[in-house]
């Protein structure tokens, strides 16, 4: 019969050498996602560093519970707001610096 001490000193984990590769696979995964998160990272600083310090003045939307309130038809091209003027085109942005 099996007594406590045997059966705690019993080797049930098997062979050490079948998991020789856990170590290279684990850090080779770090390394992906460390290079990962920073090629992620510049690419949000030079997308920010795109954007204009200034976004125009939005106007406020017309109340709707007013009955003077001005409906505007979308597919109408008169009543359409052209608003490339107002924010700069690529040329006329600088970069932060």
């Amino acid at each position: 019969m099996l007594t406590a001490a045997q059966v705690l000193a019993e080797n049930n984990f098997g062979d050490t050498r079948t998991g020789g590769l856990a170590g290279p696979m684990g850090l080779f995964l770090i390394l992906l996602l460390a290079t990962a998160t920073i090629l992620l990272i510049r690419n949000m600083n030079a997308r920010l560093r795109r954007l204009p310090d200034r976004f125009p003045q939005q106007t406020r939307p017309a109340d709707p519970g007013r009955a003077d309130a001005a409906v505007v038809d979308p597919t109408d091209p008169a009543g359409v707001d052209d608003s490339s003027t107002r924010a700069p085109n690529g040329h006329q942005q600088h970069r932060n610096g």
